[in-house]
């Protein structure tokens, strides 16, 4: 028995690695341009100025291994990031207790329809149509911290159809993943099924129908996506 007066939709889950369980998901908060290269790729200053958040809906992300090339544009790009699933959460959340409020990593991909995106940006207008559409966000599974630590370094690196397009360490990041999360819980109140995309490394470009998306994460694992 229920009062809604549609069907509930689910919840959106991501698999939890080495298990049959299943980590809902709330929000999805992304972080611009906090790797230099990327910035300077995009033609922007790399210097340390304050991190900006854009955010996809919670079903954007998709654990299925498949990327359906989405309609209404002709230039896809792929970003490879780190994505921080948060087990609980709050406000004003001090740097030193960040990483408290982590369960677990996961290696994921920010698509972005970059035409989309740029026609955004020289309208001024917001970025969702680039950055929030359907299964906009492919996603391993998670890691938890228990188990796997704290990630500071490590290679970071995406293929396509077996050639490297993007590398970098997640030491390059500008912005590290505690500071990450306090910035974010002045703005929000974060919690518990928050996940959060850190950035991406120089190197993103186009993908077409019929590739094979290789992402890798050291210590964390890889990603295999066809693009369909």
């Amino acid at each position: 028995m229920t009062d809604h007066v549609i069907d509930a939709p689910p919840r959106p889950v991501l698999p939890v690695a080495g298990t049959h369980k299943t980590f809902p998901v709330r929000r999805v908060y992304c972080v611009g341009r906090n790797y230099a290269a990327h910035a300077i790729e995009m033609g922007h200053d790399p210097d340390r100025e304050p991190p900006f958040f854009f955010l996809k809906p919670a079903d954007a992300l998709d654990a299925t291994g498949t990327f359906p090339y989405p309609p209404a544009s002709t230039e896809v790009h792929h970003e490879v990031e780190l994505a921080v699933a948060l087990g609980s959460g709050g406000a004003d959340i001090a740097v030193d207790r960040a990483l408290r409020r982590v369960y677990g990593y996961a290696v994921a991909l920010d698509m972005t329809r970059r035409d989309r995106q740029a026609e955004a940006k020289a309208a001024g207008r917001p970025w969702e149509i680039g950055k929030a559409f359907d299964r906009a966000a492919p996603c391993g599974p998670l890691h938890p911290a228990e188990t796997l630590g704290h990630p500071a370094a490590g290679r970071i690196e995406l293929s396509i159809n077996g050639q490297l397009r993007q590398e970098g360490d997640l030491d390059q990041m500008i912005w590290k993943v505690p500071e990450l999360i306090a910035v974010l819980s002045r703005h929000f109140t974060l919690a518990a099924g928050d996940v959060i995309l850190t950035g991406t490394p120089s190197g993103v470009g186009p993908v077409s129908r019929g590739d094979r998306i290789a992402a890798k994460i050291a210590g964390i694992g890889e990603l295999h996506v066809q693009v369909t």
